[in-house]
């Protein structure tokens, strides 16, 4: 009995040192817990900068409050202030006093169907609403082909109420042009049997060939088909007497065409989380797809797999008659005359050139970026806040965007059923004598990996036929476009690498630009002239982030130059493919401050501004209190002086951030002094 005991005793004191033992360990685990938190709370900053350093690319935004008391500082002025120049320019699309009303009796029904990219569809839209008030006839809502002909889209929105609002698209209109949803029931069964007829449009055709060809059969028919595939179906610059025809496609293009509500809501909640910071951003489009770089031949700018498949585009494109040149390009000498598009890394150069700080938020509109993330590399590594639509924003808030829409599962080709043992003990005595040769495997269905290297590049000349899902991403395209068309409208700087699609037409940004051109000229839009561009970066080939002061003084003068002499040259280039990409000086007008008040019933007189090639309509009297409000103005040649400011925003790439931290506090100190003292002076 006492050997028991003690063997008791001996169990128990075990089992209290065990669980003082657990007790000590809790103790410790609780106690590493609370120093971890503590460290980590007082490290935060240090980690913080040691991992942006080493992570170069983060898509997610670091935003910080900004501090208002640099709004007013010169150098904050020169780089986000209105542009002086244009503070006279107003929009003025209204119709004019002799505009008469559509006629009851229309000639017939024009049924539309549009091919294309977004900014297609929008060119089209607006012409052919202008065609059919040519042509006095009812419109049909256009039928956007790139969600008709997806499938797995949502039923919800089809067609144009997939992007657009349809009911305000024909109540905004209804003194311009009669519009319907549909045809006719004994018309829409005739346009099925295809016993109307059907005119294939090409691009920018002039009014004689509506007025001569489509309205004899309108008028005989009572309806036509026109396919339009190559953007806009009406010539972009319209002779003096038909200048109401261009601010009806105005009025179609900026205030008819209202993206629908979801579509709407998204972009202004992807607006506001830019703006929570207080700070203002810079929209920039690059502009680099595939189909642009092939037909510029643009593919040696690459140097790797993406060169073949640029030139397997432009092979095809070649071959399609899309294009009309030798498959073999001097992208060199492209690029150097300005037919190439600017890379990411030379628009982040200019950008901080121009005195952009790193913590400066910059939108990437349009697609993925041809090339891949690490074409976005040297730009994610001079600005910390570069962000896009995916990073502002949840899939669930997209699933919304898209509506209800199907599973989409690939129908991989399944084996045949296997026979029985009876079946095939049959089959084997009746095979006839042996050795035979095998069947060949029956084939498989080829699978191409979009996002990676594609095996159809060295199997076809031809393109690959879009599947399923590259369908619904299609018309996914449409909505992205949507959003980015709207986040760059109300950026507060928008700058474009590329102005051009794969059919040598304007694309999005060239949209973009007239856009703002039209309801915020003041706005800072700068128009490169990449043909200068690309010779200023020729001279600092070997040194591109160490440039001199003379390279950035001449840059900040051809950036200055950009706002203004830019538009110019827009007008030349992209006004006779895309009247919407310039939409000036029909669709605005000049307040004349001068004069204190205008006679209603005297003929408006026209004023010349310097920047464009025609003469601008004075304003009506109602909108001479319309004044864009500056709190002190900018001389020409302000801030030429603070080029040392500029010249030191690279040395953190090279010497280390003390260094660079350094050299650019003292550098921007005296670049404030400077640009006071030019800015009192030229007030004086």
């Amino acid at each position: 009995m006492k050997w028991v005991s003690v063997k008791n005793e001996g169990k128990m004191l075990f089992k209290s040192k065990l669980k003082l033992v657990a007790l000590a360990g809790l103790v410790l685990s609780v106690l590493s817990l609370f120093t971890h938190f503590l460290l980590a709370k007082h490290t935060h900053g240090i980690v913080y900068e040691y991992q942006s350093s080493v992570t170069i690319m983060s898509w997610m935004p670091k935003f910080k409050k900004s501090d208002l008391s640099i709004n007013n500082q010169p150098s904050y002025r020169r780089l986000w202030a209105p542009v002086r120049h244009l503070e006279s320019l107003h929009p003025h699309a209204n119709r004019s006093g002799d505009y008469a009303a559509p006629e009851m009796q229309s000639t017939g029904f024009i049924f539309v169907k549009i091919r294309g990219g977004f900014h297609d569809i929008r060119n089209a839209i607006s012409d052919v609403v202008a065609v059919s008030r040519l042509l006095n006839a009812t419109l049909v809502i256009p039928e956007i082909q790139s969600t008709t002909s997806s499938k797995g889209i949502s039923t919800q929105f089809k067609s144009f109420p997939y992007l657009y609002n349809e009911d305000q698209f024909i109540a905004a209109l209804e003194k311009d042009v009669k519009i319907v949803k549909t045809l006719p029931k004994n018309l829409k069964g005739a346009r099925r049997k295809k016993e109307i007829p059907s005119f294939k449009v090409p691009h920018g055709v002039s009014p004689y060939f509506y007025l001569h060809h489509v309205l004899p059969m309108l008028t005989k028919h009572s309806v036509v088909e026109l396919l339009v595939f190559s953007g806009g179906c009406l010539q972009s610059i319209l002779p003096p007497h038909l200048v109401e025809y261009q601010k009806l496609r105005c009025r179609v293009a900026f205030h008819a065409l209202r993206f629908r509500e979801e579509v709407q809501n998204l972009a202004i909640k992807i607006l506001n989380r830019i703006r929570a910071s207080g700070q203002p951003f810079i929209a920039y489009d690059p502009g680099m797809t595939r189909e642009a770089l092939a037909y510029y031949g643009c593919a040696e700018l690459f140097q790797d797999v993406h060169t073949e498949l640029i030139m397997h585009r432009r092979a095809w494109m070649i071959k399609r008659g899309i294009l009309k040149g030798n498959l073999s390009s001097d992208s060199s000498e492209q690029y150097r005359n300005g037919l190439c598009p600017l890379m990411p890394e030379e628009i982040g150069i200019l950008l901080r050139a121009y005195g952009y700080s790193p913590d400066t938020i910059i939108y990437i509109s349009g697609g993925e970026v041809f090339g891949g993330l690490k074409k976005l590399i040297p730009l994610h590594a001079m600005f910390e806040n570069v962000v896009d639509r995916t990073s502002l924003s949840s899939p669930l808030e997209w699933d919304n965007v898209y509506g209800r829409e199907a599973n989409l599962v690939d129908q991989y080709s399944t084996p045949p059923p296997s026979a029985d043992l009876g079946m095939r003990s049959q089959a084997w005595k009746n095979s006839g004598p042996r050795p035979r040769p095998l069947p060949p495997p029956p084939a498989r269905p080829k699978i191409y990996n979009v996002e990676g290297w594609w095996g159809w590049v060295a199997e076809s000349d031809d393109e690959p036929e879009s599947t399923i899902m590259e369908l619904r991403t299609n018309a996914h395209q449409l909505l992205w476009e949507a959003i980015d068309y709207l986040v760059c409208i109300e950026a507060d700087v928008f700058i474009a690498g590329f102005d051009r699609d794969g059919k040598g037409n304007p694309n999005l940004a060239s949209l973009v630009v007239g856009h703002r051109l039209y309801q915020f000229p003041t706005s800072r839009t700068y128009g490169l002239d990449r043909k200068e561009i690309a010779k200023r970066f020729e001279e600092i080939r070997d040194s591109v982030y160490q440039p001199n002061r003379t390279w950035i003084t001449s840059l900040h003068k051809q950036l200055r130059k950009s706002l203004t002499d830019g538009l110019l040259e827009e007008s030349k280039i992209s006004k006779s493919r895309s009247f919407l990409a310039f939409p000036v000086p029909e669709c605005s007008c000049i307040v004349d401050s001068s004069k204190s008040s205008v006679n209603s019933s005297s003929p408006m007189p026209k004023y010349e501004i310097p920047v464009f090639s025609g003469q601008v309509d004075q304003c009506p009297s109602w909108m001479k209190g319309l004044t864009y409000s500056q709190s002190r103005e900018e001389t020409e040649e302000e801030n030429d002086k603070d080029d040392s400011a500029s010249s030191g925003l690279f040395s953190w790439l090279s010497n280390g951030n003390q260094e660079g931290d350094i050299g650019d506090v003292s550098n921007k100190e005296e670049a404030l002094v400077e640009d006071q003292e030019e800015l009192e002076g030229g007030e004086r």
